[in-house]
């Protein structure tokens, strides 16, 4: 099988339900419009011929305009990662009816953005994990070092629950950050079934970003969640505020050269088609 973009973005700034994307100096750049017309000629190029499309705004309004451009991009987004507010009371029926689309793959509440840290292990949270399995529907984490101690204990509390770490959880590569967060991803690795996204890093090195500063931390990554785990992805167009399309694919395949071609292969499509039960 070609390869899989196991997590892009598009978005319609008019919608105006992206509360993080403002018009600042670090974000003007993408602050506009980006759609998949955009992202098809980049894909071809990096010989990427099907992709998972995730939320960017915490509304239902974004999941169901996601499954819509999904619906119709002839083939090409086989899988959607959308939004859902865990914590309400009607959350498993809201589920359930964004479920009946088999596109829907995953849920995603923006976790890092949230002021509780430990948000993932309130009561009226955990319903709605538990039903996930049962609903057919994964759970992307979108967490920086400082929420992984509490998706450690989410992951204890809900073995059955199939999770994958969003961007190998946002370590502070810019500022030479490890510990606690070599440890704790290692311990998710060690005592879950989670997968770990390769996705994010350029952006959390910065613009003067090098290969070989984002060496040691996906090595990490490989090392503790073996390749079987891992699953490569752009986060484009978030990306192109520190890189291209094509220098994250060069950089990609620069720091998996010592993998076998199915270990490749595996991290660069195969398992993103296993883990969300991509349909080709």
């Amino acid at each position: 099988m070609s390869g899989v973009d196991a997590h892009h973005h598009v978005w319609q700034v008019a919608r105006g339900d992206y509360g993080w994307l403002q018009p600042t100096p670090a974000l003007t750049a993408i602050c506009r419009d980006f759609t998949l017309d955009e992202l098809r000629p980049q894909l071809s190029a990096a010989g990427i011929g099907a992709t998972v499309l995730v939320q960017a705004a915490p509304t239902l309004a974004e999941t169901r305009y996601l499954l819509d451009i999904a619906e119709q991009s002839a083939g090409l987004v086989r899988g959607v990662v959308g939004w859902v507010d865990l914590a309400a009371l009607d959350a498993r029926g809201t589920l359930a009816d964004l479920a009946a689309n088999p596109l829907l793959k995953s849920v995603r509440p923006m976790l890092h953005d949230l002021a509780d840290a430990e948000w993932i292990l309130r009561a009226e949270v955990q319903p709605a994990l538990a039903a996930l399995p049962s609903l057919g529907l994964r759970f992307d984490a979108l967490v920086r070092p400082r929420e992984l101690k509490a998706l450690l204990a989410t992951l204890d509390a809900h073995p059955d629950l199939a999770v994958i770490v969003d961007h190998c959880a946002k370590p502070d590569i810019a500022a030479g950050g490890w510990q606690p967060w070599a440890a704790d991803i290692a311990a998710i690795a060690a005592r879950s079934r989670a997968y770990c996204k390769l996705s994010g890093l350029v952006t959390e090195a910065g613009a003067g970003w090098t290969v070989d500063a984002l060496r040691r931390y996906v090595d990490h990554v490989i090392a503790c969640f073996g390749v079987e785990r891992v699953i490569w992805g752009s986060d484009w167009p978030v990306l192109t505020l520190a890189a291209s399309y094509a220098e994250w694919h060069a950089a990609s395949e620069a720091l998996l050269s010592g993998l076998s071609v199915e270990e490749r292969a595996a991290v660069r499509g195969d398992n993103a088609k296993r883990f969300y039960g991509l349909v080709y």
